[in-house]
């Protein structure tokens, strides 16, 4: 079902996010430990060096180091760890000749290798860490999520109840209103406020159920008139522009009108105080354009929940985007000098 793919998306998203968060500062700290041990490490390493060449002045008893002989000069740091582009080296002088000095030296290469076996042993050690920070941060976002899980259930029961419990009201309701006086003004008003109910009603409907989409011929002119005469006297305060061609859509009727419809009330609520809405067809193609404020991310505006103020709940764009891909209408979004134009590639549902 299509409620249950909600849940487990929302939950998966979630679980992904916080697995990623914890992961990454586990990683970093032990990224940091570990550079503060490899820096610990060769500086141990250096000091036992030195320490060796020391006790190797005295007996000369080992083969790991070489010795040479070099002139004294005032620059010369006798007893400390010295670095050239061939070896690590210390200086000590001779008891009777204070003319030359007894260069005891370590091959660099040698020197590299060691370093090289120590940052491979602590690359074991930061790969045998990780693995287990990866099992730590699954098991912790599991824990962490469960509880948003067994939210993300009960408000999914909660709004298929609500949805359940509007239908017979609002059913009664429309057809109560249709048997009224169509023309006093309190039974229009109250019309449209009952049919705005009732949309939203259907796109929960559609949003939480999976829908079964059936292909009829109908008329694109007669959808889009449909739909403007129910926003027009709303909107009254807006510029209505209708150019729309009466050409044959072969599609889901219901689920077209409800594409529409949520366009148009995108465009109408975020439109200007003395705005327009221009609604026209070319080459197959159905554009809506209206005037606005402007938008901050065009790319994001199908997202599920994203709004950019406290308008709405954020879905109705995503049921229009989510509408298209089911019955296979591309769609665009063009933001140019604050006017957006929603365009629907009707190519594959116009009938020939």
């Amino acid at each position: 079902m299509c409620e249950e793919w909600v849940i487990k998306l929302s939950e998966k998203e979630s679980l992904s996010k916080s697995f990623i968060l914890f992961f990454l500062v586990i990683e970093l700290f032990l990224g940091f430990i570990f550079y503060q041990y490899n820096k610990i490490e060769k500086e141990h390493l250096n000091e036992n060096l030195f320490l060796e060449m020391k006790n190797y002045s005295l007996s000369f008893n080992s083969d790991r180091f070489d010795i040479d002989i070099v002139p004294y000069t005032k620059e010369s740091k006798l007893y400390e760890l010295h670095r050239d582009i061939d070896s690590l080296y210390i200086l000590i002088p001779f008891p009777n000749n204070k003319q030359d000095l007894l260069k005891i030296y370590y091959p660099l290469k040698n020197y590299f290798k060691e370093i090289s076996l120590i940052q491979r042993a602590l690359l074991k050690q930061f790969l045998l860490l990780t693995f287990i920070a990866i099992l730590i941060s699954l098991l912790f976002s599991f824990y962490v999520l469960n509880p948003l899980r067994q939210s993300l259930e009960l408000l999914e029961v909660f709004i298929k109840d609500i949805i359940h419990d509007l239908n017979t009201p609002l059913t009664s309701i429309l057809i109560n209103l249709k048997m009224m006086d169509a023309q006093n003004e309190e039974v229009e008003s109250i019309s449209r406020s009952a049919k705005t109910i009732s949309m939203l009603h259907h796109n929960l409907d559609s949003y939480l159920k999976e829908m079964v989409f059936e292909s009829k011929k109908f008329s694109l002119k007669e959808v889009v008139e449909e739909q403007v005469a129910f926003f027009e006297p709303m909107y009254d305060y807006l510029s209505w522009n209708i150019e729309v061609e009466d050409m044959v859509i072969t599609s889901d009727k219901n689920a077209f009108a409800r594409i529409i419809y949520n366009l148009l009330s995108n465009a109408c609520k975020y439109n200007t105080s003395e705005g327009f809405i221009l609604i026209m067809t070319h080459q197959n193609r159905l554009a809506i354009s209206n005037s606005s404020y402007g938008i901050k991310n065009p790319s994001r505006i199908f997202e599920r929940f994203y709004k950019e103020n406290e308008r709405g709940l954020g879905i109705g764009l995503h049921i229009v985007e989510k509408l298209c891909t089911q019955l296979k209408i591309p769609k665009e979004i063009e933001v140019k000098e604050k006017i957006v134009t929603i365009t629907l590639d009707l190519t594959k549902v116009t009938s020939k």
